[in-house]
């Protein structure tokens, strides 16, 4: 059998930030899938300048080491590799939009969702408004500009309208807190979020993967919030700086639980989870952040639409807890996406 040529696509065409998260992912994708025999992995780095490059590992020395290419240039030498297909590991805005598109427009089988549903999940309005219109239920909310004053009533929770990684993201608990919430949360974007705030019950992440036809919900993950101390995730709570690059912080923290399938939750969020994905248009996999509130009730908050297959991808987590290896989700999706070919 002959390897499957595989692009794995990291680096940020945005900043450091965004590069350093895509690589720290990547690493560990190539680590963990490695099989020469399946794969022949083509390590490919996009940086903030636009430039290219294609080193043999992600080793920080071997990328600085690696010849630049200047964009057209490098489309040439994607054209001499030969691509089977490619694995998408950047997570700035053009690195989920854009260049995902490039590679349709190539001929390139693409892993996991096309620019244009990326592009409407990292838009946290209009994906609520898609899933909303397919039955799942949304906290009330609307989308202010600089100038615009929320009508929303206290507590409520305002956030960028296409950021990640909670930044920006404030509860607020009177009025008052609105001047200082705005002004934070369009540090990050030119429109922001407020929805009214749902009481904690639980929160909990799902993650859909599709196998021969059919839309496998995983084991949920469960986030443990406090009411009072910590009624919602913040920026600290995903990410922190490192020595190394950065440090995925839920990785580690005693708080983040998967959520035994038989409890009675796991039923209802796996509905609306499969509501999600097809009123989105979503391919391969796909996961969800719900709130459940006291009621028991999941409240749709934002999509994520992403998975970069190393082993502390969200979804390989998951995945690895319903009895599926890394391996074994990466090579269905891998098969997914060479039958779009």
């Amino acid at each position: 059998m002959t390897a499957l040529r595989v692009l794995h696509l990291a680096g940020s065409a945005v900043s450091d930030f965004h590069a350093d998260l895509s690589l720290t992912y990547a690493r560990g994708c190539l680590a963990a899938t490695a099989d020469p025999q399946r794969y022949e992995a083509h390590p490919a780095v996009v940086s903030p300048d636009g430039r290219w490059r294609f080193p043999a590992s992600f080793d920080a020395d071997v990328i600085a080491a690696a010849t630049p290419f200047e964009p057209a240039d490098a489309l040439a030498h994607l054209g001499v590799l030969g691509l089977d297909v490619v694995l998408p590991q950047m997570f700035c805005r053009p690195g989920m939009t854009s260049y995902r598109s490039l590679f349709e427009v190539l001929g390139v089988p693409v892993v996991g969702n096309t620019g244009e549903v990326m592009a409407i999940g990292a838009r946290k309005a209009a994906a609520k408004a898609m899933v909303a219109a397919a039955g799942v239920d949304v906290p009330a909310g609307e989308v202010l500009r600089r100038g615009d004053r929320p009508t929303v009533a206290p507590p409520a929770v305002v956030k960028p309208a296409d950021a990640d990684n909670s930044l920006g993201v404030t509860l607020v608990r009177t009025a008052d807190g609105f001047p200082g919430a705005l002004h934070d949360a369009f540090a990050h974007s030119s429109e922001v979020l407020v929805e009214e705030f749902v009481p904690l019950g639980r929160e909990v992440r799902c993650g859909l993967v599709e196998r021969d036809g059919e839309l496998v919900g995983l084991p949920l993950e469960e986030y443990l919030l406090d009411g009072t101390t910590r009624p919602v995730r913040s920026y600290d709570d995903k990410l922190a700086p490192s020595d190394t690059g950065l440090r995925l912080v839920a990785k580690d923290d005693p708080d983040v639980v998967i959520v035994d399938p038989e409890d009675p939750v796991t039923a209802r969020v796996w509905d609306a989870a499969r509501r999600c994905h097809v009123a989105l248009g979503c391919r391969d996999h796909s996961l969800f952040d719900f709130r459940i509130d006291p009621t028991g009730r999941p409240v749709f908050l934002e999509a994520s639409l992403y998975c970069s297959f190393a082993p502390s991808s969200v979804l390989a987590v998951m995945a690895a807890a319903g009895g599926i290896a890394l391996d074994e989700l990466l090579a269905t999706a891998v098969t997914g996406a060479l039958k779009r070919r």
